[in-house]
């Protein structure tokens, strides 16, 4: 019998004997009493009146027992919360698109409040026409609709000396996937007519930060969007609120919030947070810089050290997220014996270029200790490493872009932890 077979076999067994109890329970009224179900077989509260209607709450929220799904923040992280980052809860969601009220933050200066009607952008620099423009002016322009996800270049970067953080929020949580609308660059910078000679742009930010970056100006012909709105909505204020940058594949500090102006230069600019910061250490101690795109990554969201296995022995999705910053996810592998052998696991549908691709694993689990983990292939060949891997050209001091093989240690209790298994 073939595995897959095996597997569909034990899972009918554990429903059929499900229904068992059922039908077992109504054998008698003794039984009935002792056994049955009460939230099956008596009626219930929430079914004997009338609920809210419709004007309940003017703005629909998640349910109250959903309350724990939440960001979090890790307090001795920075020394406050203004130049700070909390965290995606990776580990309660499925499917791929990070609702907005989830998606992690990070702010340099604190997030700000700006409206629609004080928010401007200027074009300058290198171009025929110096140009500013409204909100609305940007509303006026061709718009594009694209999936992508954001990560913090420091996502994982607690984890370059040993397990450190207990949850896969914690430890990958830097990173959200929505559906970006907005303006492509390219139109705005040739709405003020570009020197076609300039070879960068510098961006900046409208918050006290400013957070300026240089991007080579083939990226932002190529794919950046000027968005105004994601998952369908405006964006939030903590994610840029009016107007942001979306630099797709590339580190989130790239991604420019509260976007007040593009100039084109004929050289990178080398702000601070792309020479003292978000420069990557190797391992003889020199930096590199320009190391903007985010290389193929996955982690299992469950089981996890925040989501155990509460029901025992038998069937179990094991799930996870995989991305790269160099195109679409085309595999997924997973070890349950820490990287000794691995499985292919079930992408939930083809990946896409610079998106989150949802993988699951569907096993009949017997109860015994696992060391779990999942290893991405996108369509270039590139396979994600081990830490070992990245050692040996980074030491221990790097802080951006690891990408390493990340493991869960799973108790028989199906309690899950933090190891290393490099």
């Amino acid at each position: 019998m073939s595995k897959i077979e095996t597997s569909k076999q034990s899972r009918r067994a554990f429903l059929s004997g499900a229904a068992a109890v059922g039908a077992g329970a109504m054998a008698s009224g003794e039984a009935l009493a002792q056994t049955a179900d009460p939230l099956i077989t008596q009626p219930q509260e929430w079914a004997q009146g009338f609920g809210d209607g419709v004007d309940a709450t003017s703005y629909g929220l998640p349910s109250q027992y959903e309350g724990d799904v939440i960001r979090r923040n890790v307090e001795w992280l920075t020394a406050d919360q203004i130049s700070s980052i909390n965290f995606t809860p990776i580990h309660a969601l499925d499917g791929t698109i990070t609702p907005q009220g989830c998606a992690f933050e990070r702010h340099h200066s604190g997030a700000i409040d700006l409206s629609k009607s004080d928010y401007r952008l200027m074009i300058n620099g290198l171009v025929d026409t110096p140009l500013v423009f409204t909100y609305d002016d940007l509303e006026r322009f061709p718009r594009e609709n694209h999936v992508y996800f954001c990560e913090c270049a420091a996502n994982t970067g607690m984890e370059w000396a040993g397990a450190q953080l207990n949850g896969a929020q914690f430890t990958h949580g830097m990173i959200h996937n929505m559906e970006y609308t907005g303006v492509p660059l390219r139109l705005l910078l040739e709405e003020a007519g570009y020197d076609t000679a300039g070879k960068w742009v510098f961006v900046e930010g409208a918050d006290a930060s400013s957070n300026g970056r240089s991007i080579p100006m083939d990226k932002a012909l190529d794919d950046v969007l000027v968005a105004f709105k994601a998952n369908g909505e405006a964006l939030r204020k903590e994610h840029g609120y009016p107007v942001r940058l979306v630099v797709p594949g590339w580190e989130g500090n790239m991604w420019i919030k509260w976007i007040r102006r593009i100039e084109v230069t004929n050289f990178p600019v080398e702000s601070r947070e792309e020479t003292s910061k978000y420069t990557d250490t190797l391992e003889n101690g020199v930096s590199r810089k320009w190391t903007w795109a985010m290389d193929a990554k996955s982690v299992v969201t469950s089981p996890s050290p925040q989501a155990p296995i509460k029901h025992g022995k038998g069937p179990l999705v094991i799930t996870g997220l995989a991305w790269s910053g160099n195109g679409a996810i085309k595999r997924v592998d997973v070890s349950k014996d820490g990287g000794k052998t691995w499985e292919t696991a079930r992408l939930a549908k083809p990946g896409e270029k610079m998106a989150l691709t949802r993988f699951y694993l569907d096993i009949d689990w017997d109860g015994s200790e696992m060391l779990l983990q999942s290893r991405a292939i996108d369509e270039t060949g590139y396979v994600q490493p081990t830490k070992t891997q990245l050692r040996d050209v980074r030491g221990l001091n790097s802080i951006y872009h690891n990408n390493c093989i990340q493991t869960w240690w799973v108790r028989e209790s199906g309690e899950a932890e933090n190891v290393e298994v490099s």
